[in-house]
């Protein structure tokens, strides 16, 4: 339970996936456009509001912090979003690849994070190490994506997700990451 209780944003993180790849199963391109749209709103309101604090500001503070200019390419790339959202859905097969490079990253790092608890001595090794061979394994599904369609990609990428974040919080929850300290750190392993 403290294991839980001290990783408390990594196990929100990996509730989190879990959510958003709930919701890539159940209707990928929506899902996807919705995100996008929101997001163009976001650009936007920012936008906005940057481009009044620049006309509220001194001409020199205007100057120097170019809140006009971040203001406007923040109003372009919301209109984008908004207005062209289905172009994002389109190229989702590149953003899944840089997903898949994310999760190679990812599986590294629990290789890592694996040699260290074997290191230490800890019982429960196995579960990052299970972790690390299902990202790795994922990442190549990913990466190679033998998928004949864009919405069997992103299902699988929701399937990922879960998968992914269920291993993690189990590893998290039984493994735990424990403090360590030497001399001169303190290691979370």
């Amino acid at each position: 339970m403290r294991a839980i209780q001290k990783n408390g944003g990594s196990i929100l993180m990996c509730l989190l996936e879990i959510f958003v790849g709930v919701l890539l199963l159940i209707d990928p391109i929506r899902f996807t456009s919705s995100i996008i749209v929101v997001i163009g709103a976001a650009l936007l309101i920012a936008g906005l509001v940057l481009i009044v604090r620049y006309f509220r500001a001194t001409p020199a503070e205007g100057a120097l912090t170019q809140r006009l200019s971040k203001g406007l390419l923040m109003l372009l790339g919301g209109l984008f979003c908004v207005l062209r959202s289905k172009w994002f859905v389109a190229t989702f097969p590149l953003l899944t690849i840089l997903y898949g490079v994310a999760i190679l990253i990812s599986g590294v790092g629990k290789i890592q994070w694996t040699a260290d608890m074997l290191r230490f001595g800890r019982k429960r090794w196995y579960m990052p190490a299970a972790s690390a061979v299902c990202s790795l394994a994922f990442a190549a599904v990913i990466l190679l994506n033998p998928f004949t369609s864009t919405e069997i990609l992103w299902s699988f990428t929701g399937i990922v997700l879960i998968v992914e974040a269920v291993f993690d919080i189990i590893a998290i929850a039984l493994g735990g990451k424990h403090r360590i300290t030497d001399d001169d750190n303190i290691i979370d392993v």
